[in-house]
């Protein structure tokens, strides 16, 4: 399913219960303001998303900035194809707004066990 962080009213989001499936991640203001809105060209910002995992690991396979998806650039090279078993991921992602609707995503899964 998808997955809403709303940066206006959090910077981490952590879900406690086990992971059932692979998501998408939809990055916005929250549901009255987009991203776009509330940032100027040239801003950034930093979330956490953290998700419990259980013996099955999931992982955020679509990353979604006000509901269009964008192509992160992860940490290593590698967008992850996989979550880590009976652990927390914690994914991080640093937004760079570059446009009127544009932005650069940095990201990185990080395992703790």
């Amino acid at each position: 399913g998808t997955i809403t962080f709303d940066v206006i009213t959090q910077a981490v989001l952590y879900f406690t219960t086990n992971a059932a499936a692979n998501y998408t991640l939809n990055i916005r203001g929250d549901g009255s303001n987009s991203l776009n809105n509330i940032m100027d060209t040239g801003e950034s910002l930093t979330i956490a998303h953290l998700v419990t995992q259980g013996s099955t690991p999931y992982y955020n396979n679509v990353v979604q900035i006000d509901g269009s998806t964008v192509t992160p650039e992860w940490q290593g090279g590698s967008a992850p194809s996989a979550g880590n078993a009976s652990s927390v991921d914690v994914y991080s992602y640093t937004i760079i707004k570059t446009g009127d609707a544009a932005f650069t995503v940095f990201a990185a899964q990080t395992q703790f066990a």
